[in-house]
């Protein structure tokens, strides 16, 4: 094989496509060198365009591609008892303040179900007013539509997070509506067939048949983000004549701890994860530079001194990448002081490809700012010129995020403040299954949060993932399920529609049991809930070296974990 660093480096980026055979190398060794020089340059547009099409699709979450993955189904001599559902709010606007994003159009059209919902809520009269939630309870007043059709608000979702919940909730009406019985009704108290006349209030001689919603538990923080996505979804999920007489609770903490959220130590361990990672970025300084820089551009109100966050920059930049934006410009200055950063067409080849290695290191080059040949020198001039973020920048941070993201998700301090900050929601979901078992009417619980509820509940049950973000509108369902032969009660977990049943270690291995479901030989993965009742009392503490919540919330002591 050749040695010549350009074809070693051609070979790299074909294995990345996985197209490399040995042939293909007999046919480079024949190329002249611009040959070489076309082909390379034409290999790394193409790794940039499938990389931005990775992070535009898994972080983004497009309504499209939300569909009806491994729930439900028929599972042969089982029969489901309840859901619970934990989701993520929908697409929203940034959550800091963000140069330029009123030019982002951050509306979503040409969506049938989206459009049916907008025109129910604008000419309803029941219980919403105008588009307001008008039942009393904690959210009484607020809108359920985002108060913009088109722009990115700060921290508010966007119409295309709407369309994101109400796809979500169509897939789980497909799964769940009928084995849970959501649309059953009970019979009128008399017969109304003949009936010519409206109702009234003041008539209770011939009420209507009423749609019962005791059977669904609906909790949401605080948020008009996550309380327009729960209703969103439910929309969908369930027929509207019921979904007017929802009741929502509030959850007064977006970890949805419940009885069991003051805790030192989860506070403790959130301030250690924040300092390993500016460790962590301080030990890369090209990546900080292109974050530094990239915030500059981007963010309004970025720090003085001191290092951008990395995490903050990431999600302004996606308000563009998720809504197609081109990536933003800014001016900047001819000071030589100032940190210079590769643009995509001075970038050396060699640093794409090793952007997920530790020893990444970027050519500190300005972004090209030759004036073009039309222009005169001698006259008068902007003292700035123009300089835009680049695909090149937008691939190293995403990459490094995502790098360090993971890295700190399989960390010991990961794993512990998961530990306690979910614990108190970890408890109210077992409660609720036990209720599901036992004959209660509740069928269906919904909580609508955040991507760190997600991640918290995730940690604790040591869910392992391939990224460590949680995309808008993502899903993880409860599937609560009993024996027709005795009164064995056994779970299913699912994450965005997959099987992660025996990914947790209270499931892995031959704790569970493999079950065929539907007609296709497919299978599915049931864990007895006694596992997930022993591992709450018995063995949940054990990585915090503590017996209960109490102490190891209070556990300070050096070494202790």
């Amino acid at each position: 094989m050749s040695s010549n660093p350009i074809l070693a480096l051609i070979r790299k980026i074909m294995q990345f496509f996985q197209h490399y055979t040995v042939a293909d190398e007999d046919e480079w060794l024949k190329m002249t060198p611009s040959d070489v020089n076309l082909t390379l340059q034409l290999l790394l547009e193409e790794q940039d365009r499938i990389r931005a099409k990775k992070i535009n699709d898994e972080d983004c979450n497009h309504p499209p591609q939300i569909g009806l993955g491994e729930e439900g189904g028929t599972l042969e001599g089982w029969s489901l008892q309840g859901v619970l559902l934990l989701i993520r709010h929908g697409d929203r606007g940034p959550m800091t303040h963000v140069r330029g994003i009123d030019s982002v159009d951050c509306g979503f059209e040409g969506d049938s179900v989206l459009t049916r919902y907008n025109h129910y809520l604008t000419n309803s009269s029941s219980s919403t007013t105008a588009g307001h939630w008008m039942k009393t309870g904690p959210f009484h007043g607020f809108p359920l539509l985002p108060s913009s059709p088109r722009a990115c608000l700060l921290g508010q979702l966007t119409q295309k997070g709407v369309a994101q919940l109400l796809r979500v909730g169509d897939v789980i009406r497909q799964a769940y509506a009928h084995a849970l019985a959501l649309y059953t009704r009970p019979p009128a108290h008399t017969s109304t067939s003949s009936r010519t006349t409206p109702y009234n209030a003041s008539d209770t001689t011939n009420i209507p048949a009423m749609y019962n919603t005791d059977d669904i538990v609906i909790y949401s923080t605080r948020y008009r983000r996550t309380f327009q996505s729960a209703m969103a979804l439910m929309f969908s999920l369930i027929p509207p004549e019921k979904w007017q007489y929802l009741q929502i609770q509030e959850s007064h903490s977006l970890s949805f701890c419940f009885a069991d959220c003051a805790c030192p130590q989860a506070d403790n361990l959130k301030k250690q994860l924040d300092k390993d990672g500016k460790q962590v970025l301080g030990a890369h300084p090209a990546i900080g530079a292109i974050v530094q820089w990239m915030g500059a551009t981007i963010l309004q109100n970025q720090p003085t001194v001191g290092q951008s966050n990395p995490l903050e920059v990431r999600d302004a930049i996606l308000s563009h990448i998720c809504h197609d934006a081109p990536l933003p410009c800014r001016k900047i200055s001819l000071n030589p002081q100032e940190p210079r950063l590769t643009s995509s067409s001075t970038q050396d080849p060699q640093d794409v490809i090793n952007i997920d290695q530790d020893d990444i290191t970027f050519n500190q080059a300005p972004p090209n700012t030759e004036e073009p040949d039309d222009v005169d020198p001698t006259g008068d001039q902007e003292p700035d010129i123009e300089g835009c973020v680049e695909k090149s920048h937008v691939a190293a941070l995403m990459s490094y995020t995502q790098w360090a993201g993971l890295k700190e998700w399989k960390s010991l301090k990961m794993r512990q403040q998961g530990l306690l900050r979910a614990y108190g929601f970890l408890r109210n979901i077992v409660g609720y299954m036990l209720k599901m078992i036992s004959g209660d009417k509740v069928k269906f619980v919904l909580y609508s949060g955040h991507d760190k509820t997600m991640e918290y509940l995730m940690a604790a049950l040591a869910l392992s993932s391939e990224t460590p973000f949680i995309p808008y509108a993502s899903r993880l369902a409860f599937e609560v399920y009993k024996s027709d032969k005795d009164t064995q009660f056994y779970f299913r977990l699912l994450y965005n529609g997959q099987d992660v049943t025996n990914t947790i270690a209270l499931c892995e291995g031959g704790k569970s049991l493999s079950v065929p479901r539907g007609i296709r030989g497919d299978r599915a993965n049931l864990c007895p809930i006694e596992n997930i009742i022993r591992f709450l009392h018995d063995d949940y503490f054990l990585p915090l070296n503590a017996t209960n919540f109490k102490d190891a919330c209070l556990a300070q002591r050096d070494g202790y974990f």
